[in-house]
């Protein structure tokens, strides 16, 4: 039997309890840190790393796990600075007005808020440019107000871990984000476990079953089908069990 430990953490603004096996903390996650500990030492400079996953994967709550963590055991790695990649998504007043072409229809890009179009890519890419350099101030997205709110950190830190859907994308323009990573870490997941976790997220959020089920169709599943297939290999991968544990692939 597994010896979960238990955390209570801030995750995008909200309080939530989370829990990890004690053998991913100590078999997985300590050498992943162990790691881009090693690489900062080899390099001699600011450290950029990806962590990547499919919509529903927990990627926000593990890369600030991962940040907890490295900061409780700074006698063993260097901390790093967790940071997301969703405050690069267009603003709300951009979205609301703007329109795009999706299966042959005109449609508000806001409908498809999440799926790579969203994303203000060119930004993102000056703003990683910026932090592997002298550091910059970075956007957040704010999951009260639904927007974004630019320049909302200040960054400095020598290892920085980066999380968001997209950032290993095969696509033109997100090719130019995936070349800025020293390290790559990517979590595989069984789309079925990943519907079941975004439905009932959305229905936690006051959405009814249909509707939910309505909104992973239209854009959910095509983004986890996405990432799941077309990005590139990363450096480290990890597997999303159904009891929401961890295994190195």
């Amino acid at each position: 039997m597994k010896n979960f430990l238990t955390y209570n953490m801030e995750v995008n603004g909200l309080w939530q309890e989370v829990k990890f096996s004690q053998y991913a903390i100590e078999e997985i996650f300590m050498p992943f840190l162990r790691e881009l500990t090693d690489l900062k030492m080899t390099m001699d400079r600011k450290v950029i790393a990806y962590l990547v996953a499919p919509p529903g994967a927990g990627k926000s709550t593990l890369a600030q796990f991962l940040e907890k963590l490295s900061r409780s055991r700074s006698k063993e790695v260097d901390p790093i600075r967790a940071l997301g990649m969703d405050g690069f998504h267009f603003t709300a007043a951009y979205m609301n007005t703007k329109e795009i072409e999706r299966d042959g229809e005109k449609i508000l890009m806001r409908d498809i808020k999440g799926a790579p179009e969203t994303f203000d890519v060119d930004l993102l890419i000056e703003k990683i440019r910026e932090l592997r350099s002298e550091g910059t101030d970075w956007n957040i997205y704010d999951r009260k107000i639904h927007d974004v709110l630019p320049d909302f950190w200040s960054v400095e830190d020598d290892i920085i871990l980066i999380e968001g859907n997209y950032l290993l994308l095969k696509d033109a323009g997100w090719t130019n984000v995936r070349v800025l990573a020293d390290y790559s870490l990517f979590i595989d997941a069984p789309p079925e476990i990943l519907k079941e976790r975004l439905i009932n997220r959305k229905i936690a959020g006051g959405s009814s079953r249909q509707e939910a089920e309505k909104f992973f169709n239209f854009s959910d599943a095509k983004n986890i089908e996405l990432v799941l297939k077309n990005s590139a290999r990363a450096d480290e991968t990890w597997k999303l069990l159904s009891d929401g544990d961890f295994e190195k692939q």
